[in-house]
């Protein structure tokens, strides 16, 4: 029934569009669907009732930020009332340091997905095309469809990106100008080699620009392909502190990149687009190192516990380098899908991703949480599994 509301809420805002006298710059606008974010703890608790909720489903992390954060924060909250440093300089010169790259080659955004769309709207005209491999972000396909341009969907490869097949993407639509590659990749959390990435970079035209999504980089130290800047001029690495560091709730990012594209994308982006909490909390989040050893140490730990327990309900998995685990659900009971686990879970209480979205539909993402979530976790889903 539910899914009958949604079509018809749908077919009726399509009716409603086609009402308007002022049309939107492309067709494809029309194409979009909002994106779908992990519900909300909130949310839950006002459907079922349910206080107890453990939220698994958006890649958060279940340990929080540093307490380093929380004093930076303070210290701002008497400051409210002024603007931001627009240029962010403090917290700009920090990453400088950390990343070992001049001030000017970087881009600060509001999370990850500002700096996503703020390259397409930079590099990408509507006679463009963007490639991307099947199973990655599904916000790459959005930013196509946002411009008016060819979205290329090129088939993955055991879950992850097939470089081979995205090279021949580029060489059959030489109106390619971003290609996006999420590594770790989100939501299956395979991981490119480097050599394999300096590879298929080498291999491109320097008039295509290779967007590197790094927003799990601090579970898996390996996907850091910093070194790619000081040898391309067209690579771009995007990352967030939304995941590791626990900001998500305050949406900052950056991206590193030549100084000429950072200048360009410093023209497009918004001025203040980062809030003056944001920057304070990124800096100190970003001076605390030791807590972000913490936590990938606990998510690595975690993360193994959650694998063995899937093999021990007969539950496939893909292994993953970043905070989250993609389990199949194809089990041998009338009636249990993706989607029926991912309800029944939601109904106890526990917050899950499916993946139908992504034409993953018998699989669900999710979040590696805290010893205390994930047992949460297996015990329901156990007894989900083996309900009679």
């Amino acid at each position: 029934m539910q899914s009958i509301e949604l079509s018809q809420t749908a077919a009726q805002k399509t009716k409603d569009q086609a009402k308007l006298k002022v049309a939107p710059a492309y067709d494809s606008i029309l194409e979009l669907a909002p994106y779908q974010t992990g519900k909300p703890v909130e949310e839950l608790t006002r459907e079922y009732g349910i206080s107890d909720v453990v939220k698994l489903a958006s890649n958060e992390n279940p340990i929080g930020c540093s307490p380093q954060v929380t004093l930076a924060i303070t210290e701002q909250l008497g400051q409210l009332a002024r603007y931001p440093d627009g240029k962010g300089y403090y917290l700009k010169q920090a990453l400088s340091d950390f990343n070992n790259i001049d001030i000017e080659c970087i881009t600060l955004g509001n999370g990850a997905n500002d700096l996503l769309d703020i390259l397409a709207r930079s590099f990408v005209g509507s006679e463009d095309a963007i490639v991307y491999s099947q199973y990655a972000f599904v916000v790459y396909s959005m930013l196509a469809k946002m411009q008016g341009a060819t979205g290329i969907e090129v088939p993955a490869q055991r879950f992850g990106h097939d470089l081979i097949a995205m090279r021949q993407a580029v060489d059959d639509n030489p109106n390619t100008k971003i290609v996006f590659i999420a590594n770790p990749n989100n939501p299956t959390g395979t991981q490119l080699e480097r050599e394999e990435l300096h590879k298929f970079v080498a291999s491109l035209p320097s008039s295509v620009l290779v967007v590197l999504d790094e927003a799990y980089v601090e579970y898996s130290p390996e996907s850091n392909n910093r070194a790619l800047l000081d040898e391309f001029d067209n690579v771009v690495i995007v990352r967030t502190f939304s995941k590791a560091y626990g900001l998500a709730g305050l949406r900052i990012g950056y991206a590193l990149s030549s100084a000429p594209i950072a200048d360009l994308l410093n023209r497009i982006r918004q001025p203040f687009n980062v809030s003056r909490i944001g920057l304070a909390a990124a800096n100190a989040a970003l001076a605390d190192q030791d807590f972000i050893e913490k936590v990938r140490d606990t998510n690595q730990e975690q993360r193994r516990w959650l694998e063995k327990q899937f093999d021990a309900l007969g539950l496939g998995f893909i292994k993953s380098h970043a905070n989250f685990i993609m389990v199949e659900i194809e089990v041998e009971m009338e009636d249990t899908t993706a989607a029926v686990i991912h309800q029944a879970l939601l109904e106890q209480g526990v917050i899950v991703r499916p993946l139908a979205g992504y034409g993953l539909s018998n699989w669900l993402r999710i979040t590696v949480g805290v010893a205390e979530d994930n047992m949460r976790l297996i015990d329901t889903l156990r007894s989900i599994l083996t309900d009679d």
